[in-house]
């Protein structure tokens, strides 16, 4: 059995070659149950967790077990820990023992991407992007891999730490503009394409601001009481989500405006593999406001272990 980790899978990984792997994996026959999310403790202001996330395909089967402590930076530790466990779908034998973390941080900036590939304007040119943590720069490169984006706009509370992404991202990328911006009417009508990793648990602008044909693109709240977008930006947009399952049963982006009676489940346009089987551009206009909503998926991570798995065999 193979214990592959970070430095392996940051050597063999890209992001073309993930986004076609991913399209192929989410287009295809594929088993993943409701995942488990298990609270470690009942108070209110506690969200330790440890989840669960089994899938399987048609070469193997995973699940990815992690925890999720997100007070740990006070103690120095990481806030999530994760492991992907591989085995053959065909005997059933353990082949490899991945970081799910590392994993994590590259599938669910790919997985934005591809969504961003069928619904965003092909035209594309200003990314808005709110955070400035470990998921940034994988989410704002995947989603450079995908629309000519000339100019990102950073937001973010941490000025050290949102700095110092603007100068890795500007050293990489030497034709694109990265600005420190604010969140603000001007800002948010100029960008289409928003897309947002953060741990707000309130709304980051104001739905009314959005210009027609804006893209959003929603990742960082697995809360049913938290929120990084308002009601009207849901009532205003074409919603697609990555798992209905695990939004509608997560996300507060949906579930408050659910509870409020201004959207509903049916409202929901499609899943992502709904997308990714079609494999075309699937806007119905350019005016039209889309928005994707991810909470993350097993498949996914069975995905782009098995994509780095496969990779290192030669």
């Amino acid at each position: 059995m193979h214990i592959i980790d970070k430095t392996h899978i940051e050597n063999v990984l890209n992001f073309e070659t993930l986004l076609t792997a991913m399209q192929t994996g989410f287009a295809h026959d594929f088993g993943m149950p409701k995942r488990n999310v298990y609270p470690l403790d009942a108070s209110n202001d506690n969200h330790d967790a440890f989840a669960v996330l089994p899938a399987w395909n048609d070469q193997v089967i995973g699940v990815k077990a992690f925890t999720y402590f997100p007070t740990n930076a006070q103690s120095g530790y990481e806030s999530l820990y994760s492991k992907i466990m591989l085995f053959s779908r065909q005997h059933g034998e353990p082949l490899a023992l991945v970081d799910g973390t590392r994993i994590t941080l590259w599938r669910t900036a790919v997985v934005s991407a591809l969504a961003s590939r069928y619904l965003s304007r092909e035209d594309s040119r200003h990314l808005v992007f709110y955070g400035s943590g470990n998921l940034a720069e994988y989410m704002i490169r995947a989603h450079l891999t995908v629309r000519n984006i000339k100019r990102v706009t950073l937001i973010a509370r941490n000025v050290e730490k949102v700095t110092a992404l603007q100068a890795r991202l500007q050293n990489i990328f030497a034709d694109v503009e990265f600005v420190i911006g604010q969140s603000n009417e001007a800002i948010i009508y100029s960008a289409d394409i928003i897309s947002c990793a953060t741990g707000a648990s309130e709304p980051l602008f104001d739905g009314n601001w959005l210009r027609g044909g804006t893209h959003v693109d929603l990742i960082g709240n697995h809360h049913s009481d938290a929120r990084e977008c308002d009601s009207i930006t849901i009532s205003r947009s074409r919603v697609y989500v990555d798992s209905r399952a695990n939004v509608l049963a997560e996300a507060g982006e949906l579930l408050i405006p659910i509870k409020e009676g201004v959207f509903s489940e049916q409202d929901v346009c499609a899943e992502l593999a709904q997308l990714a089987q079609e494999n075309n551009y699937a806007r119905f206009n350019e005016t039209d406001i889309t928005l994707f909503k991810s909470v993350g998926t097993a498949l996914s991570d069975l995905i782009a272990a098995n994509h780095v798995y496969q990779s290192l065999q030669g």
